[in-house]
């Protein structure tokens, strides 16, 4: 090609990127994760319950018969590109590359959010906690985390992995709303500070606006948040986030693409909560 860049440059921006998008990702930790897939598919299973039965002297046993099923996780590849000539120099300048490694490892990170999002928004869960918890048309308040909380608590799920995604207008009403008396206050004033992320047994996500979709919002400002149970969805990646740099000459700029393939899928919504927010 007409310019090239070091094969030592290229690596670098790619390892820049990864480290990046790896420090910014927000929700796949709290998921459950096959790397490494073979082909666009991959089976996350699913084990039923089973329930012990007395011994009787000298009897055969009775098996459990529990029952296994899995869900299917379709891939989707997805790109993150952008044209630039800053490779063109002799020496390219160091905030300008740190830039573009911010921005596609930005836009790696908020579109594998949106894919476990969506994976939550398509659930078929039946636990939900209404906009009327804790008064009439609210926003997020201490009574609808514990409500989530009890609706967990009712089908077993376990206390460990349990995680919640609020949107910022949501953290800030529940903050307000909480009387300044109370413990509660203190702690959301304290997960509010960043010197927890944990209240109810939830680890907090918190979202903003996102070009992506993010926590939808309808017309009448009811925004649906979720509390779920990290095995209560499922991420699949078949291509880790990598970059490809090329010299395109018709454009006289290099093509800087970062690709990935994944997706995620529920796999028991007896472990999601949807939460309904009345924003105003």
């Amino acid at each position: 090609m007409s310019i090239s860049l070091s094969n030592a440059f290229v690596t670098l921006f790619d390892a820049e990127v990864k480290q990046a998008f790896q420090g910014k990702a927000m929700l796949v930790g709290a998921v459950r994760q096959r790397r490494g897939v073979e082909g666009s598919t991959v089976k996350f299973p699913k084990v039923g319950k089973g329930v012990a039965t007395p011994r009787i002297t000298q009897s055969d046993v009775t098996p459990l018969n529990v029952a296994f099923s899995n869900v299917t996780c379709t891939l989707q590849d997805w790109n993150a590109a952008e044209y630039s000539d800053i490779f063109a120099q002799a020496k390219v300048n160091f905030d300008e590359r740190q830039e573009l490694v911010q921005v596609l490892s930005n836009a790696i990170g908020r579109r594998q959010d949106q894919l476990i999002l969506d994976a939550l928004s398509t659930s078929s869960t039946s636990l939900t906690v209404s906009n009327d918890i804790g008064g009439t048309d609210t926003n997020m308040n201490v009574a609808k985390l514990r409500e989530a909380k009890k609706l967990l608590d009712k089908n077993n799920v376990p206390p460990e992995g349990r995680h919640i995604i609020l949107h910022a207008n949501g953290l800030a009403s529940l903050l307000s709303e909480t009387a300044v008396t109370s413990s509660d206050f203190n702690t959301v004033k304290a997960l509010v500070a960043g010197e927890i992320n944990t209240f109810l047994g939830f680890t907090f996500h918190i979202l903003g606006d996102r070009s992506e979709g993010g926590l939808a919002v309808d017309g009448s400002l009811d925004r649906t948040c979720f509390a779920f149970h990290k095995d209560a969805i499922g991420y699949a990646e078949g291509i880790a986030p990598r970059t490809e740099i090329n010299y395109i000459p018709e454009k006289t700029s290099f093509l800087v693409n970062s690709i990935f393939s994944a997706g995620a899928i529920t796999i028991d919504a007896e472990g999601i909560v949807q939460i309904t927010a009345r924003e105003s």
